[in-house]
This record gives C-alpha cells, sequence and structure tokens, in this order.
C-alpha cells in the first residue's frame, strides 16, 4: 500500500513538473553597441505564443513550458535560440547578420538580394572605410574592388584624384557616374568619408539603367542613417596625426655638383665654374628645405535613432592638414554638415530628406609640373645657401628663367580657394495596390567657390617668367554652380504560382540639368604693401573683368530621359534583366538628340539545383553575363551650333574695343559616343562560406569618340576664344580579367581573420582615329621641344609615348662617322652621346625616327587585404601593386646651372665606361631629345595602410555610460616598392593623351595617425 502511494506521488510530481509553466521577462540589446533594440519579435518555437519587445527593448512572455525553446528575431541580426529551464529572466545579447545585411544590394533605382545580382557589381562596407582612415573617399576605393585604379593628380592637401573603371575607355572626360544617396556629385572632396555607410560599383553594361555618363561606370555612395525604434546615440571619432615626404630623389650633393659642373664646362671649352672644390662638403639640400612634417587632425560626431514612424542621422566633421610642402601655405581645411530623416508619413507613405553643407578652404603651391616648387628644389644648386649674407634670399641669377629659389617662391605664393556647397534629396515613395510603388526624388547641388590671389612685387635675379617687378595685381574671383536632378518612376513586382516566376518591372524618366557662371575682377595697381589677408579689391588703380566681353561667363547643359527595366527570375535560380533607356542631351543637335541604348544580363544560381544543394563544398555557385550599349555625352554642351563665345578685338573710332566672336568651329553631325559592353562572370562561397570567389572577363569598345580635330587655320580655330571641332573618329577598346577571393575564419572565441586577394589585367587598344593625319597628340615634355611625346594612334593603348630610341652610346669617334647622322635633331653626335636608332632605315636620324616607347596603361592591378581580431585587439593592412605601366621622367633640367640627379654619377667618361648614360658637356646635344632613356618603369607595390587597435571592455564601459572605445595606431603609404627614380609612381595628370609624364609631382604623404571611436 505504501508503495502504491509512493508510486502515484511520483507520478504526479512528475507530470507537473513536465507541465510546469512559466512567465518570463527580460530585455533584449545590440551586442555590438549594448542599446536595447525594439520590435524584436520573440516567439516560442512551434506554437503560435509571441511577442515583441517595447522600445526600450524589455518583453514579457507569458505560458512558457519548461524546457521549451525561445526565438528571438530581428531583420539585421542574427536569430537567436535559448531553452527556458527555469523562470528566472533571460537578457539577450543579438549581433549584427553583416552577411545577411550584405545580401541586399543598392543597384539603379532600387535594390536587388545579391543573389539575383546579374551583374558586375563590388560592395565595399563602412567597416573597411573606417579602418583605412581616409582624408578622401578614392583612398578608400583603391585596392579594394578588382578592376578600379586610382591614381592622384598630386599628394597635396585637398588635390582630387582620377578614378578609372575598367579603363581608359575615350580621350574626353574617363570620369565614372558617382551618386551619394541618388545625387550626382561631380566632386569627392565635399564628401566626409565617416559619414559612408557603403559604396557600390557597377561595372558592366548593367549600369545602364543610369544612362549617360554610365558608360565609365558607376559609384553609388550610400549616407548612415538611423534605425526605427531606437534611442538616440553617439558615435565620435577622432584622429590626429602628421605627414612625412616618402622619397627624396638622390641628388647631388656640393662637392659632386661642382666636379660634374667643372667636367662639363671642359667638355665644352669654357672656363672651370669650381677651381677650388675643398671645403664644398654637402652643401644646400634643396628638398629638405622644402618638405616638412605637416600634421593633420579630423574630429566628426554623429547621433542617429529613430521611432516607431521615423529614423534619423546627423552628422558634423572638421578636417585640417598642412602640406609637406609649404606647410600652412598648402593646407586644406573641410568641414561638413549632414543630415539624414526619414519619416513614414501615413501607412505606405515614405518621405526621405538628405542635406549635406561642405565647406573648404584650399591653399596652393605651384606643384607637379616645370617650375613648380619640387621641380625647382631639384634643379636648384646645392652651392647656392637659401639666403645670402643679407638675409635675402638667394637670388637665381644665372639659372633658366622657368627656375628660381623654391624657398622664395612659396614666401610669395599668396591664394585661396573656398568652396561652399549644399546638396539635397528629397524624395517620396507610395506603395498602393498590390506589388505597385511609385516614387519621385528631386536632388540638386549648390555651390559657389570664391578665389583670392596676390601677385607682389619680386624679382628672381635672372629674368624669370616668374619676375613681377611693376604691378602689384590681386586678383578676386566667384563662381556659381547649380543642379538639379528630378527622377519619377513606378516599380511593379509580383510573384506567381508559389513564387515559382518572379517579376520586377520599373518604368521611369529623369531631368537634369547643370547650369554655371563666372565672374573674375583682376585688380592692378595695388599698394606695394599689400597683405594678402587684408586685401581690397577697391584699392587697385584699375579693375577689369576678362569675361566681361566674351559671353562664356556662362554655360548650360541638360538632359531628358526615359528609362525601362524587367527583371525575371524562376524560382530564384534563372535570372534575366533587361534595360531600355532613351536619352536626350543638349550636347549634340536636333537630329542627334536622342539616344536609345539598351542592355540586358542573365544568371544561373547553378547552386540551387537538386545536383549541388546538398554539396558541403560548394555552398554557392552563379553564373551570369550581360551586354549592353551605353551612351556618352561628356563634351561642352552645344558644339553642334556656333556660339558668340570668343574673343573679338574691333576698331572703331580709331580705338580698339574688345568684343565677342564666333568661339570654337561647330559640328552639326556630331552624336553620341558609344559603349558596347560585354562581361561573363561567375560567383561561388566554398567550405561554409569561409571561402568567396569571384572572376569576370569584360570587353568594353567604345566606338564614335568625340574627338577635337585638326581644322584649317582660315577656319579660324586658333583665335582666341575659339578652337577646332568635336567630331565622332575614333574606338578604344579595354578588355581584361578580374579575379578576386577572400578567406575568412573564426579559429576560436578569441581568433578570427579575413584575408582577400584580387587581381585585374587590362589590355587597352585604340582601333580607329578618323582624323586627317590618323591620331591624335598630346602632352610636352622638356623645354621648347615642338613634338608631343604622347599618342592615340591605331594598335596601340591610348596615351602611348612616343619619341626616338636608344642604341646605347656612342663610345668613338669612329662609331659616330659610321653611323646615320643626328645633326637634324639640333646637333651633330660625338663620343659619349647617346646613340639613336635608324628606324625607317633612310640614313638620317629625325623627327622621322620616332617610334612606339613606353604604355602609361598598367597591365596588372592588385589589392591585398589582411586583418586579424584577437582579444581585443585588431590588426588590418592593405597593400595594391600596380604593373607594367610606364613614367616619363621630365623633373631634371639639363643646363649649366642646374643640379643633377646622382645617376650621372655613372656617365660616360671614355671609350667602354659604359653604355647607359651619356657625357655631361654644356655644349648642344641631342642627349635631351625625347626618348626612351627617359622612360621609366612605374610599377609599384604599396602598402596602403597598416592599422593596430584596441577595443575596452564593454561591460566595464558601460558602467561609466560609454558603449565602445576604440583607440588605434596607423600608418598610411608605410611604404612603396618600386624601380621608378622620381617622387612618387603613383601619381599622374589623368590625362588620356599625356598622362604618365612626371615633371615633378608633389608625392602622397606618408601619414602617421593615432585616434579613437567612441559610442555612447
Amino acid at each position: 500500500m505504501k508503495q502504491t502511494i509512493l508510486s502515484f506521488l511520483l507520478l504526479v510530481f512528475t507530470l507537473s513538473a513536465f507541465g510546469q509553466e512559466y512567465t518570463i521577462s527580460g530585455n533584449v540589446t545590440s551586442e555590438q553597441d549594448g542599446f536595447p533594440i525594439p520590435t524584436v519579435n520573440i516567439l516560442v518555437k512551434n506554437s503560435s505564443n509571441g511577442v515583441t519587445t517595447d522600445f526600450d527593448g524589455n518583453y514579457t512572455i507569458k505560458n512558457v513550458q519548461q524546457n521549451a525553446t525561445l526565438v528571438f528575431s530581428y531583420v539585421g541580426y542574427k536569430t537567436k535560440e535559448i531553452t527556458v529551464t527555469n523562470g528566472n529572466a533571460i537578457n539577450v545579447k543579438l549581433s549584427e547578420d553583416v552577411e545577411g545585411l550584405e545580401e541586399v544590394v543598392i543597384i539603379g533605382y532600387g535594390s536587388q538580394k545579391r543573389k539575383e545580382v546579374t551583374g558586375a557589381v563590388s560592395t565595399v562596407t563602412s567597416e573597411t572605410i573606417e579602418a583605412l582612415k581616409p582624408t578622401r573617399i578614392e583612398q578608400a576605393l583603391q585596392g579594394q574592388v578588382a578592376g578600379v585604379n586610382i591614381s592622384s593628380q598630386s599628394g597635396s592637401p585637398g588635390s582630387a584624384s582620377n578614378i578609372r573603371i575598367r579603363g581608359v575607355s575615350t580621350n574626353g572626360d574617363n570620369r565614372p557616374l558617382i551618386l551619394v544617396d541618388g545625387n550626382v556629385i561631380e566632386d569627392l572632396s565635399v564628401i566626409n568619408p565617416g559619414d559612408i555607410e557603403s559604396y557600390t560599383v557597377l561595372k558592366d553594361a548593367t549600369a545602364g539603367i543610369y544612362g549617360v555618363r554610365a558608360a565609365n561606370g558607376v559609384i553609388l555612395i550610400t549616407t548612415k542613417t538611423g534605425r526605427k525604434n531606437k534611442k538616440m546615440s553617439f558615435q565620435y571619432d577622432s584622429y590626429v596625426g602628421f605627414q612625412k615626404t616618402t622619397r627624396k630623389i638622390p641628388l647631388l650633393n656640393a662637392t659632386e655638383y661642382a666636379l660634374i659642373k667643372n667636367e662639363a664646362a671642359a667638355a665644352s671649352g669654357s672656363p672651370l665654374p669650381f677651381p677650388d672644390t675643398f671645403g664644398l662638403n654637402r652643401g644646400t639640400d634643396w628638398q629638405d628645405e622644402v618638405f616638412e612634417t605637416a600634421p593633420i587632425f579630423n574630429n566628426a560626431i554623429t547621433a542617429s535613432g529613430g521611432t516607431e514612424k521615423s529614423t534619423y542621422s546627423f552628422g558634423a566633421s572638421l578636417l585640417t592638414q598642412d602640406g609637406i610642402i609649404g606647410g600652412s601655405k598648402a593646407n586644406f581645411t573641410r568641414y561638413t554638415t549632414r543630415a539624414n530623416y526619414g519619416l513614414e508619413i501615413i501607412e505606405n507613405l515614405n518621405l526621405k530628406a538628405n542635406l549635406i553643407y561642405t565647406g573648404t578652404v584650399r591653399k596652393a603651391l605651384s606643384e607637379g609640373g616645370l617650375g613648380s616648387v619640387l621641380f625647382n628644389a631639384v634643379n636648384f644648386a646645392p652651392t647656392d645657401t637659401p639666403r645670402d649674407s643679407n638675409g635675402e634670399y638667394t637670388s637665381s641669377a644665372n639659372y633658366p628663367i622657368e627656375v628660381v629659389n623654391p624657398l622664395k617662391q612659396i614666401a610669395n605664393t599668396f591664394n585661396r580657394t573656398k568652396v561652399d556647397k549644399l546638396s539635397g534629396v528629397f524624395g517620396l515613395n507610395y506603395k498602393f495596390l498590390d506589388g505597385f510603388s511609385a516614387e519621385a526624388n528631386y536632388q540638386w547641388n549648390y555651390s559657389e567657390v570664391r578665389t583670392r590671389g596676390l601677385n607682389p612685387l619680386v624679382e628672381y635675379g635672372n629674368g624669370s617668367v616668374f619676375d613681377n617687378t611693376d604691378n602689384v595685381q590681386f586678383t578676386e574671383g566667384t563662381s556659381f554652380f547649380r543642379d538639379y536632378t528630378f527622377d519619377a518612376f513606378v516599380n511593379y513586382e509580383t510573384s506567381l504560382n508559389d513564387e515559382t516566376h518572379n517579376i520586377k518591372a520599373t518604368l521611369g524618366t529623369s531631368v537634369f540639368k547643370t547650369t554655371g557662371d563666372y565672374y573674375l575682377a583682376i585688380g592692378d595697381g595695388m599698394p606695394e604693401d599689400t597683405i594678402f589677408s587684408e586685401a581690397n579689391i577697391n584699392d587697385a588703380t584699375t579693375i577689369t573683368d576678362p569675361y566681361a566681353q566674351i559671353s562664356n561667363r556662362f554655360f548650360d547643359s541638360r538632359l531628358l530621359s526615359y528609362f525601362g527595366r524587367i527583371q525575371y527570375n524562376y524560382k530564384g535560380k534563372y535570372l534575366f534583366s533587361a534595360v531600355v533607356r532613351r536619352d536626350g542631351s543638349t550636347a549634340f543637335g536636333p537630329e542627334n538628340k536622342f539616344g536609345i541604348f539598351p542592355s540586358g544580363s542573365i544568371g544561373w544560381v547553378v547552386s540551387d539545383e537538386a545536383f549541388l544543394e546538398d554539396s558541403s563544398t560548394i555552398n554557392f555557385l552563379k553564373l551570369r553575363s550581360s551586354y549592353g550599349v551605353l551612351g556618352n555625352d561628356r563634351i561642352p554642351g552645344f558644339r553642334f551650333e556656333s556660339l558668340l563665345d570668343g574673343e573679338g578685338v574691333y576698331v572703331l573710332d580709331d580705338a580698339l574695343e574688345l568684343g565677342t566672336a564666333v568661339g570654337a568651329i561647330s559640328n552639326p553631325e556630331i552624336k553620341w559616343e558609344e559603349q558596347k559592353a560585354f562581361d561573363i562572370g561567375f560567383e561561388t562561397r566554398l567550405f561554409n562560406s569561409k571561402i568567396d570567389i569571384t572572376a569576370d572577363y569584360f570587353k568594353r569598345t567604345t566606338e564614335n569618340l568625340l574627338l577635337p580635330v585638326e581644322s584649317s587655320l582660315i577656319l579660324g580655330g586658333a583665335a582666341p576664344g575659339s578652337g577646332n571641332p568635336i567630331v565622332n573618329a575614333g574606338t578604344v577598346e579595354n578588355s581584361g580579367l578580374e579575379f578576386q577571393i577572400s578567406y575568412k575564419d573564426q579559429i576560436s572565441d578569441n581568433f578570427k581573420f579575413n584575408v582577400s586577394y584580387n587581381i585585374s589585367t587590362l589590355e587597352n587598344e585604340v582601333i580607329e582615329v578618323n582624323n586627317s593625319i590618323g591620331y591624335e597628340v598630346g602632352g610636352s615634355f622638356g623645354i621648347g621641344q615642338a613634338n608631343p611625346p604622347s599618342r592615340m594612334q591605331v594598335g596601340q593603348p591610348i596615351g602611348v609615348f612616343y619619341g626616338l630610341q636608344m642604341d646605347g652610346i656612342f663610345q668613338t669617334q669612329s662609331e659616330v662617322d659610321a653611323h646615320p647622322s643626328q645633326l637634324a635633331l639640333g646637333a651633330n653626335a660625338e663620343a659619349g652621346d647617346i646613340r639613336f636608332v635608324d628606324v625607317n632605315q633612310d640614313g638620317v636620324i629625325d623627327a622621322d625616327d620616332r617610334t612606339f616607347i613606353g604604355n602609361p596603361i598598367p597591365d596588372v592591378t592588385m589589392g591585398l587585404n589582411l586583418s586579424f581580431d584577437y582579444k581585443n585587439f585588431d590588426f588590418q593592412t592593405y597593400f595594391f601593386a600596380s604593373l607594367g605601366n610606364d613614367i616619363v621622367r621630365n623633373y631634371d633640367r639639363n643646363s649649366a646651372k642646374t643640379n643633377l640627379t646622382t645617376y650621372v654619377l655613372d656617365r660616360w667618361t671614355g671609350p667602354g665606361s659604359t653604355n647607359s648614360d651619356p657625357r655631361v658637356t654644356n655644349s648642344a646635344t641631342a642627349n635631351t631629345v625625347f626618348s626612351d632613356y627617359f622612360v621609366e618603369d612605374g610599377s609599384f607595390l604599396r602598402a596602403q595602410n597598416i592599422q593596430l587597435g584596441y577595443t575596452f571592455n564593454k561591460e566595464r564601459l558601460q558602467n561609466i555610460g560609454l558603449d565602445n572605445i576604440r583607440v588605434y595606431a596607423s600608418v598610411s603609404n608605410a611604404f612603396t616598392l618600386t624601380k621608378y627614380r622620381g617622387f612618387d609612381a603613383t601619381t599622374s595628370n589623368g590625362a588620356p593623351i599625356g598622362g604618365g609624364i612626371d615633371s615633378g609631382f608633389y608625392p602622397n604623404p606618408r601619414t602617421f595617425l593615432i585616434g579613437t571611436n567612441v559610442k555612447f
């Protein structure tokens, strides 16, 4: 009996235990920042019992059985499951699902799941940008995306960069189309990199949805915004550091210089300039004199959050940096303010409003050309001191007229450019019926550019082109730029037969208008004691406006477009997209104003097929291809008709009067430049998505290139304010391979790492040049050389270097006598001079013997990115390499007074001494005529950034009201490996014809930073 009662009680206890119900409460926060997450879904697994968290992340759920599983889920975060063992509170931290967020890609006029994207699209997130700490966003593109090549026009603060996506496609404007939150932006210097959430690069024909200018690729930038139902949070980012030059060119010291100049004088029969070289020692290092350590500071703060119906984000930043040449005389300061706001006005009607204000102030020195500060520092003699015995800057007497004391040049340079820019986007989106949505966006930019410049009285002592001996001149200019874009489109999305057939359609129109006007006042006869900061143009005796007599004070350009797109997929694995766009531009006449540009793409998600869906090796595999035609109109507006924007001088009543005349020669037949773009590629993820691979082959053929061509002088093309006509006269082809692979893994709870590598090949070839001479020329070399060094010619890459070919050094006079005469080059050859190849075998060395001697376009570019996290430490490093491009050395001036680089120490000094470098002499020779002697390998490998960071323990920080503190130290441009002997192998003026010629490029600085990121 007792045993029966005991068994019964045990049964009752067991049943009650299994049937125990609890009421569970708790709080849900973000693991990244510790903030509560509202509206998190909490569901008892395999039941309908569920709740959501309130605004503070709190929840209470009743009737939860013991051993039941609670599922916590929220968009953008990884789902978490927790088993209930008792009635205690359950607090949960959700971590962001970065991979899940990346599955949605911003494309033209909408977004798309990455799985369904059929084009060549690359995305980089804010984490990468934050790790690089760039002062300009272009610096975060280099080495991160295959097929994107960035070169600096200069390393000076605030200078622009050249962005090329998949090569140089035209002799005109090769810039990609850049949109920030849908707004067209021409100058990326106005964007604070810290405000960017992500950028997406469209590289193939699928960019055609954006029509005009998309032929050069599209970069879509999305700025940071808030989240709904999130309390306001703040993020403060700050860094401070300094910049130094990465390199000095090896120049002769005073003793070496004196000995070489004595040798050169003796060779030309002149008296020795330094009969006594004792005590000269090393002399003045002019590079040390002009280079300096320059500070850089940056502060930025962001506030973001949201309510149940809205999201908001506000940000402000201040960056200031001095130049490594000139210091505060080359300062760049940028201050930005940004506001993003989204509001659900009523159900299905949403408003977005983004506003960015940017102010920049830039001071600049002469850089990157003949007569620039660096050019003068290279050429000024080490035997001269910076100042003479009277404390005055050393005279430039006996130097060529373009070479002056660089310190005096810096001291007498006064200029400032101030830019205020306001950009805005306002849009409405309305969802209606079943699957329809309509959207309208108005985007606008307004800029004011104010310039000031003072040309004081200065005389350098050599009759320099920079002398100003009798007129203190002050200039003030103001330019206004305005543009707006209005887009309106309708989207329709539907699924049929249980999502077997999925269709998206877009139909819309776009209007773009840009205008600008210029005002310039030149004040002559300013007081001699004028101080730049206090200068007032009203103090001038004469004030003139050079735009007053001509109509090119203004410009106006407009576009009108219609577009449609249809996207279809079958079961999410067979993909198709087609786009057609009709663009009209004021660049072309009535007969050719509109162009129709179609494109299409297909894809196959192979991993969704039955034979791969259970594969443990291949987690994802997609094949895709695209083809399309894209249009380009980037030439000055209204060139199809004659405009009165030239300069005319007329005689009225025996007096000269300034007026207007016909400007550039018109061509009513010009039409759209067209690019035919083909791409085929694949994407795959392997071994639990630890390995990610993307590969593409592309071919882009640009036809009907818009080129200015030579015309008869009787047509007036050389008159002031005029120019040659533009015609459709060329074809250029770019083709290549892109390959990107990354591997990421978490070895333990304390250690994870990521390595990514990308490589791109590029072959550029000119297919056709339809002008009277069969080629186009550009660029300049040396002093007074009539033949331009660069060409666009059939069968060669665009901008190929064209000059004489060196065949060693004449060792004896008998070799000179046996060789074809080189007198046509300007002087008879002697032993020790460069021997040139008689290419055309006509027995004479002259300009007809020039040939192709170098290519400024790299054959291969590569990027390598490494990162790892160990406990609270993180480390990142990024490398970029460019291989196969050539650079022309054009920074040394050969005269009796100027300095030389140390490779002159390997000069020819007698028969058998060398066969690579010519003799030194002050006599006229052909050694300075443009040849491959001046062409060097410009390949390089650069460590873009190396950074080490430490994040403090979050639990301890929360006790003092902070969510996260990270401190770091970094060095950008840490080192560069290159054979090039100039200052910087990574700079270029960016010209399609004439690029890659180094006349003393301002090098990109090495920057050391320490900084902090604080969230609260």
